[in-house]
């Protein structure tokens, strides 16, 4: 593999330019397995020669922290059936994680920032892996949504360090191809989380029964620490300040965006929307308190340079609208196989295997093959894939008797499936590929941020429709289809986002 130690790509020709103290030589801390080559006097880029394997560990606690956060969705109706509590509650035991995983993404990136992203990201790793074995021992269903937010603000501290710990370990064309590992492997972990937790749900191995979903983040965050020593410390080229109201702002408006959405069982009320939208515009106020903090020396929550020009933003649309398509179109799945057909676990599990195996091999090819070949073509070509396979299971459901299985369902979804592995692998490259590396840790708070938020709105949107369209008599079949016609709804406004994040790749490419 060719080593880029001797003199820049033609990539980081189009990046802003850093000030004399914002080298990689002054960010990084050294080790014995960095070699400089370089002219003395002169800066020396590193190769860092532990890099696949420090990939290895980011790459799992990746994996392990995104299926966390959709493993319970098929195990949440026998949880129920255990620990009791009100029927409401069944939500709640995705949604705590969500809302704590988002309300503090962007103050533990900030954290990476400050004081190491190594340091911050092997405390998350172990913080998470207790709350797992915690949530084993829940005697609640109180207990357990409790445990469950503790879990997202473990992994609140470990995913956003990924991003900056993937830089300072790779350059040049390798940081191309380690950046694009992530998107698969982000897009993977959220579409077997429901195969797993139907399975091990169904199992119940040596009798236990939904508590296996949580055991198994054990062996993974033991495989992540054992390998975290292979990670480089990093931190940001300029050490930042908190920003406390920032902070406060942020929570707040999210909390308010997020909390009436998720709570209750159907669509969300005319109050609840109400709600949201005074959390909408409270994250407005935060965006404005982040300009004026920069533009007052003040060190702001989330780099404003972020939020300058047409790419990021767009970014982050995209990325908040097609993971709403990704998680709507599977609990729809998951609705429509356990409330409308009253089948287990272990068939809406079964049933969405088809759509990880489709991701998995669409993101190997477009890794491997066409993304090098074609750039961010490769992004539209699954967006348009997806809609196709989104098409096909709505014709699946029209074409399946009333309380039947749809049988072209795992096809269509094995099609879909090929859509999502086309599209994260270059989406992620494409968004963080012009991100300094002082911008980095708001940059990696802010994707993961607004994915949560639009894998939550995905699950109330379209859910919504399924379960209104249910309460209100419609069979399981056409209840499907109108929450399936939302999920391209909002997978066509994803469209001109997507376009707006990569006009000018395309035009290069």
């Amino acid at each position: 593999m060719t080593e880029h130690a001797t003199e820049p790509t033609k990539k980081h020709s189009t990046e802003p330019s850093p000030a004399p103290t914002d080298t990689r030589a002054t960010t990084i801390t050294p080790t014995a397995h960095d070699t400089p080559v370089a002219p003395p006097g002169r800066p020396a880029p590193v190769v860092y020669r532990r890099r696949w394997t420090a990939l290895i560990a980011l790459l799992t606690a990746e994996a392990m922290n995104l299926l966390d956060a959709t493993i319970v969705q098929v195990a949440g109706p026998v949880i129920h059936a255990e620990l009791g509590g009100p029927a409401a509650a069944i939500p709640w035991y995705s949604a705590a994680y969500t809302l704590a995983f988002a309300l503090g993404l962007l103050t533990a990136a900030r954290l990476g920032d400050i004081a190491g992203r190594r340091r911050i990201f092997r405390i998350g790793v172990t913080l998470f892996a207790l709350t797992s074995l915690a949530c084993v021992f829940a005697p609640t269903a109180g207990t357990l949504i409790g445990l469950r937010a503790a879990q997202g603000a473990a992994a609140a501290l470990v995913i956003p360090q990924t991003f900056g710990l993937i830089r300072a370990m790779f350059d040049g064309d390798e940081l191309s191809k380690a950046l694009g590992t992530i998107g698969p492997v982000m897009g993977l972990s959220a579409v077997l989380g429901p195969v797993l937790g139907g399975v091990l749900t169904h199992a119940d191995l040596f009798g236990t029964s939904w508590r296996a979903v949580f055991l198994v983040n054990l062996p993974l965050a033991a495989a992540v620490l054992a390998l975290a020593p292979n990670l480089r410390e990093d931190r940001a080229p300029v050490r930042p300040r908190l920003d406390p109201t920032g902070t406060v702002l942020a929570m707040v408006g999210t909390a308010l965006l997020v909390c009436p959405l998720t709570a209750g069982t159907g669509a969300p009320s005319a109050r609840a929307w109400a709600v949201a939208t005074l959390g909408a515009l409270v994250l407005l106020a935060f965006t404005a308190h982040q300009r004026r903090a920069a533009a007052a020396g003040r060190t702001p929550l989330v780099e404003p340079s972020l939020l300058r020009g047409r790419t990021f933003p767009a970014a982050l649309a995209t990325s908040t609208l097609f993971f709403a398509v990704l998680n709507g179109v599977m609990i729809t799945v998951v609705l429509h196989l356990e409330l409308g057909l009253g089948n287990g676990p272990l068939s809406a599990g079964l049933t969405l295997l088809p759509w990880s195996v489709g991701l998995a091999v669409a993101s190997w090819a477009a890794g491997s093959h066409l993304v090098p070949r074609y750039g961010t073509r490769v992004l539209h070509a699954g967006i348009v894939t997806l809609a196709a396979g989104l098409a096909a299971a709505a014709l699946a459901y029209r074409a399946a008797p009333n309380g039947h299985y749809p049988l072209g369902l795992p096809f269509a979804l094995a099609l879909a499936g090929l859509g999502v592995g086309l599209f994260t692998a270059p989406f992620f490259t494409a968004a963080l590929r012009h991100v300094s590396p002082q911008e980095s840790g708001s940059a990696a708070g802010l994707l993961n941020a607004v994915q949560q938020l639009g894998g939550t709105l995905g699950v109330a949107i379209v859910g919504g429709v399924y379960l209104t369209g249910n309460a209100s008599g419609q069979a399981a079949g056409p209840s499907a289809q109108s929450a399936l016609a939302t999920a391209g709804a909002l997978l066509a406004a994803t469209v001109p986002a997507a376009w707006a994040m990569t006009a000018r790749r395309l035009r290069d490419n």
